[in-house]
């Protein structure tokens, strides 16, 4: 499998939409967790464009601004040719004091305040300053950013948010954007597959970007969620393919998995895993990647990086020859579930 291979990201978009199997996600370029330069931000960039990379995501909330910026610079350098470009809508970004929920999340990030805002009129506003912080004329992606629990901390917080963007116009705004062919698809990026699910309840989506909830540690999504996707040609773009970072640093001490400490259960996971996959002489990070893209409902993958050396790591895990023995003693070990698609040799 190569990184540069492409897929088509639903049937349904205004024009088809080919992404690149490995796509590259903006949010620590937003300086999440510390700190990142400019110079190396933009050379980060660069490597992924070098690579073949074409699917770029980010969000108004990544660094308040910052990770938008950041693409806009990277964008007039290379040029917007074959960019499949994605941002996201829920967030108002207002002059203020640094938000206090961000401190500590995004490093050095400049005085906004972060306003929840599903209406129509916020669609229509973040979409617009979208563009200008990108420098761009148009937006291939646009995605409802955090309807779920993770997010607003409750289901009936979430459910609010959900009918705020029913209710107020936020949806009739996407789909009065893309049936004026000024975003190609419609989306959410969520942590949860259970908010994508109920989304399809409400209306058809082209796309989810769906963080981790469907990974080698994590595969409920098997269930009910991933045979809809397939069944409505809904793409899949997965984010957090790495659990926030075990399934690419393995169990050590201080693994994180799902933004937090990883507990001992999962540690245990992940060391039966790194065993099966030392048997095969198998990297455990490549099979992270490969395993989650054999799903046919996934278009694409966007690990983090924040380094030229991480864009070209990425690269090398997807292209690392995998043997089907591998996922064969896994589903054996009850580490897969036997439903699980897995790469073919």
């Amino acid at each position: 499998m190569r990184a540069t291979d492409t897929t088509n990201l639903s049937g349904r978009t205004a024009r088809p939409l080919g992404v690149t199997r490995l796509g590259f996600g903006g949010a620590p370029l937003g300086n999440l967790y510390r700190g990142i330069s400019e110079e190396d931000a933009q050379a980060t960039l660069a490597a992924a464009f070098a690579a073949g990379v074409r699917l770029f995501d980010t969000a108004p909330f990544y660094g308040l601004g910052r990770s938008e910026e950041r693409f806009g610079v990277a964008i007039a350098r290379a040029g917007r040719e074959g960019v499949v470009l994605s941002t996201k809508i829920g967030r108002l970004l207002v002059d203020g004091p640094v938000d206090e929920s961000t401190k500590g999340l995004f490093i050095d990030a400049p005085a906004k305040q972060v306003v929840f805002d599903y209406t129509y009129d916020g669609v229509m506003r973040s979409h617009e300053s979208s563009l200008q912080r990108l420098g761009v004329e148009a937006i291939d992606i646009l995605l409802i950013h955090d309807v779920d629990v993770w997010t607003h901390g409750s289901q009936a917080a979430a459910d609010a948010k959900v009918r705020e963007l029913f209710d107020k116009g936020g949806y009739r705004a996407l789909d009065e954007l893309k049936g004026a062919g000024r975003i190609a698809a419609i989306g959410a990026g969520v942590n949860e597959w259970e908010a994508c699910e109920a989304l399809l309840g409400h209306a058809d989506f082209d796309c989810f970007l769906l963080a981790g909830r469907y990974t080698l540690i994590e595969q409920e999504a098997l269930g009910s969620f991933l045979p809809t996707c397939v069944e409505r040609d809904v793409g899949i773009i997965l984010g957090g393919p790495y659990n926030s970072g075990i399934l690419a640093t393995g169990a050590i001490d201080g693994a994180r998995f799902n933004y937090q400490p990883a507990p001992p259960h999962i540690m245990e996971r992940v060391r039966r895993i790194e065993s099966v996959c030392a048997r095969h002489g198998v990297t455990l990070a490549a099979a992270a990647l490969q395993f989650v893209l054999a799903h046919p409902a996934v278009a694409s993958i966007i690990p983090g990086a924040m380094a030229e050396s991480e864009v070209r790591q990425n690269v090398a895990l997807l292209e690392e020859l995998i043997p089907p023995s591998l996922w064969g003693e896994l589903k054996e070990e009850r580490l897969l579930r036997d439903d699980a698609p897995v790469p073919q040799a």
